[in-house]
């Protein structure tokens, strides 16, 4: 079914901080377009801010597929390369996800965790000093050091996941996440699975104040909750809550860094700009290696005068809209001074990504800190040369060498 003349994803960028210009011309001509996924099957790419909302908040498209063995694939990673959940319950499902982890997520428990990040937050730092003052005159990695480790420090508090495994679980996360994993990013994800299983057994002996308690109390009163859904929800938070922040506090400072007296601006007043600054850094990073969020339609629906038939796959692409010139003036410029700020990048509607609080907390958190300790930190390379990651779901790049 796919066809020459629909452009493939990922579509080529200049640089990290950028998009693919092809995403502007395309919503030029149409809020949707044909095109072919990373996997080469056949999806529908939304990239006009306004139906990219109406995609996301209209209940006649999901995650599961009316019949799963005919359905377009996005990747042959393990997470988010197909439908997924059952037809007929995924809006119950759904909803039990969302209650079940609204508590842990909520506004308040993650204002009672920030002092908690900017612990871990110092930590960070004191570790990139370290590796300054060991090394002089070379180049500190500010993604091994800092935007990698910090997410998860702060995934492995809330989810009762053990540090010391942070470098296993780092590996089967890559794996999975390989957009052309195929065998392997399936192995991975079973591993990943037994893990967090494992890890769930160990909570029902000894429960404790975490997410995977949580969900082990869940299941104990609701027996369609099976183990496998519980291993699968939690390699999934525990994958999305570290992947995605990592890749926004790495392009975060690079877009701090790419105009010094940007970052100047930034240490002038770091605890009063740092809001609108992050909600900046949000709308521009780039965050997706697929093209968008994949949705399946369940029934014939019109959006923006396009008929999708009745199981085509959607691309819901939240990077393409952030930049919709229609919403936000001069969309390609990094303000921090923006207001308002509408973005999509957490999506919209009920399907609003529900680790956003803790994102948001992480970002206030680090930046302002990350400034203050080191004032005059500088690129030790050129944007253009930072390594983009075009084979991963999230995106991002692979270093940030910096000098302190």
């Amino acid at each position: 079914m796919t066809t020459t003349e629909n452009p493939r994803l990922p579509f080529d960028r200049r640089n990290a901080l950028e998009i693919a210009p092809l995403y502007a011309r395309l919503r030029s001509r149409s809020p949707l377009t044909r095109v072919v996924t990373p996997a080469g099957d056949p999806a529908w790419l939304v990239t006009s801010y306004e139906h990219v909302k109406e995609v996301f908040r209209d209940n006649r498209f999901g995650r599961s597929h009316p019949e799963p063995e005919r359905a377009s694939r996005i990747s042959h990673a393990a997470l988010q390369d197909g439908p997924s959940g059952n037809y007929d319950t995924e809006e119950h499902e759904h909803k039990r996800m969302r209650r079940m982890l609204a508590p842990a997520f909520s506004a308040p428990r993650m204002r009672a965790l920030s002092d908690h990040i900017a612990d871990l937050t110092s930590r960070c730092l004191d570790d990139m000093r370290a590796a300054q003052d060991a090394n002089p005159g070379r180049p500190v990695d500010l993604t091994e050091l800092l935007a990698f480790p910090l997410p998860v420090l702060v995934i492995c508090e809330l989810l009762g996941v053990p540090f010391a495994d942070r470098a296993h679980f780092r590996t089967l996360s890559e794996r999975i996440a390989v957009l052309d994993g195929r065998e392997d990013a399936q192995a991975a994800m079973r591993e990943f699975m037994a893990y967090t299983a494992s890890l769930a057994a160990a909570k029902r002996k000894d429960p404790q104040d975490d997410v995977i308690s949580d969900m082990v109390a869940v299941q104990a009163e609701d027996p369609t909750f099976t183990d496998e859904d519980l291993a699968r929800q939690a390699a999934g938070l525990l994958f999305a809550g570290h992947e995605t922040t990592s890749t926004r506090i790495a392009l975060g400072v690079l877009f701090l860094l790419s105009d010094l007296s940007r970052r100047d601006r930034f240490v002038a007043d770091p605890d009063g700009q740092v809001q609108r600054t992050v909600e900046e850094i949000l709308r521009l990073s780039a965050t997706s290696g697929t093209g968008g969020l994949l949705r399946y339609a369940h029934e014939d629906v019109e959006i923006g005068g396009v008929r999708i038939a009745r199981g085509d796959a959607v691309l819901v692409s939240s990077d393409a809209a952030n930049r919709d010139e229609s919403v936000f003036p001069a969309p390609d410029e990094f303000d921090p001074t923006r207001s308002p700020n509408v973005h999509v990048a957490f999506g919209h509607g009920a399907h609003v990504c529900i680790g956003a609080n803790l994102a948001r907390i992480e970002l206030r958190t680090v930046f302002p800190a990350l400034f203050r300790r080191f004032p005059t930190m500088r690129l030790a390379v050129d944007v253009d040369d930072i390594a983009v990651r075009t084979d991963r779901l999230a995106g991002g790049v692979e270093s940030v060498p910096v000098f302190l």
